[in-house]
């Protein structure tokens, strides 16, 4: 079972403000480690993003990379 994630409204944007103010409150939830994992993975096995058709509509309006 999937769980119901609020999405943001299509036609409001966020404004980095409140971008910033969403991180800052889940901040405290996200764990870090004392040293970090360090992982490489070769570039032969990177084959780009895949996107959860519930969350499609979050990367739609974004620039593609380099414009």
């Amino acid at each position: 079972m999937t769980p119901s994630l609020p999405a943001a409204p299509l036609g409001e944007p966020e404004t980095l403000a409140e971008l910033l103010g969403d991180c800052r409150k889940m901040a405290q939830h996200w764990e870090t480690p004392a040293t970090p994992e360090v992982s490489r993975v070769a570039p032969s096995k990177l084959h780009g993003i895949t996107v959860p058709e519930a969350s499609a509509h979050v990367v739609e309006g974004m620039a593609e990379y380099g414009d």
